[in-house]
């Protein structure tokens, strides 16, 4: 067990990985806090039932170079309850409100809605801990799934790539994998300004329709409880079919390690924007730069949902989050992509390098350079 975990170790953390079971609900849970010398750390709270140690320190890792290269006061971590998140109601609230009473005493972490968790689930965690973030308005939160502050962030991100991957908003065609919480808003806003959604799919399967998707009607249909393999309009496609889509700007916003060296070539656009956390393995980001293909990190196109998680934790409101999501992500995203091309590097590596920057700076602040 200590080998498995300390594989991870490096002068950024991790600060702890837990290992959570509560025998009277079957819970069984991880959680990974990465760094904590910005702050108390934020980071999902993911449902799913196959989530690695690994994966979970990865996507840990990610928020905290997410919230230190929008220079939030926290730093990062990742959780996640291992359980198939539809299952009945009353079953998953038991196993939220377990993982939150075996919580309660790990202070340095604030927990968020992520995959299989939503708005009810962190009303859940703050009824038992005291604590979380993105809660429903009706406990004083901003409930960042139903504004879309993570799609809200990806349409930012996306006007900020424009000069430098030879793109318009404007007519671009858009091709989203996974049209859930993050997905469906990242196309509302993108549409707004004149993109155009080409392709949309979800885990039973995929539409295409070069003329454009009627984005309004695909999300009612979605919000109704339909799931696109159903949906009537447009050529039905494969869920997988969908990553060699022709398109102009490409969103991975489902699972992790959706673009991988056996399919990374089967990509046809001028953008990647990564709406998931840790949709890209490394090699396959890699080719796609070699490839001429430009891959806006996750940690620097998506994180309108922690930046709105913040400015909830503090009091702040709606207006003030995506003011701030605004200004961080469109003030961010441009000074990674200058890193990039003035280095002749990835936009991974820049935005690596000025995040862990910042976190260093963070802990030398820190009596004993605390994690």
């Amino acid at each position: 067990m200590a080998e498995s975990i300390f594989r991870f170790a490096d002068e950024i953390g991790p600060s702890k990985i837990v290992h959570l079971y509560n025998p009277a609900v079957d819970l069984k849970a991880i959680v990974v806090v990465d760094n904590i010398a910005a702050g108390p750390a934020i980071g999902g709270t993911r449902m799913a039932p196959d989530v690695s140690v690994d994966e979970c320190f990865r996507l840990a890792r990610a928020m905290t170079l997410k919230n230190a290269a929008a220079s939030l006061p926290h730093g990062g971590a990742k959780s996640v309850i291992f359980g198939d998140p539809a299952m009945k109601s009353a079953d998953k609230e038991a196993h939220i409100r377990a993982f939150a009473c075996e919580i309660r005493d790990l202070v340095e972490y604030i927990p968020g809605p992520d995959m299989g968790t939503n708005e009810t689930s962190m009303a859940w965690i703050k009824d038992e801990t005291g604590r979380s973030v993105g809660l429903p308005r009706e406990l004083g939160g901003i409930p960042l799934d139903e504004i879309g502050a993570t799609g809200f962030g990806l349409a930012i991100a996306a006007e900020a790539a424009e000069p430098f991957c030879d793109i318009e908003l404007a007519g671009a065609r858009v091709a989203i994998q996974g049209f859930g919480a993050v997905g469906k808003h990242a196309a509302r806003f993108l549409t707004q300004r004149g993109a155009v959604l080409v392709a949309a799919s979800d885990s039973s399967g995929a539409i295409h329709d070069p003329d454009g998707i009627d984005v309004a009607d695909l999300i009612a249909f979605k919000e109704s409880g339909g799931q696109i393999g159903d949906y009537e309009k447009g050529r039905k496609l494969g869920s997988d079919d969908i990553v060699g889509t022709a398109c102009d700007i490409w969103i991975p916003a489902a699972r992790p390690d959706v673009l991988r060296m056996d399919n990374v070539d089967r990509v046809d656009c001028k953008l990647v924007l990564q709406g998931a956390n840790i949709p890209v393995t490394p090699e396959a980001e890699a080719r796609l730069h070699e490839r001429g293909i430009l891959s806006l990190p996750d940690f620097i196109a998506n994180a309108g949902g922690v930046i709105c998680a913040s400015v909830e934790y503090r009091g702040g409101t709606e207006a003030d989050a995506l003011r701030t999501i605004e200004e961080k992500i469109r003030r961010n995203a441009n000074e990674v992509l200058e890193r990039a091309r003035d280095d002749n590097s990835t936009p991974r590596r820049a935005a690596v390098e000025l995040a862990t920057e910042r976190v260093r700076k963070a802990m030398h602040l820190r009596r004993w350079h605390s994690q």
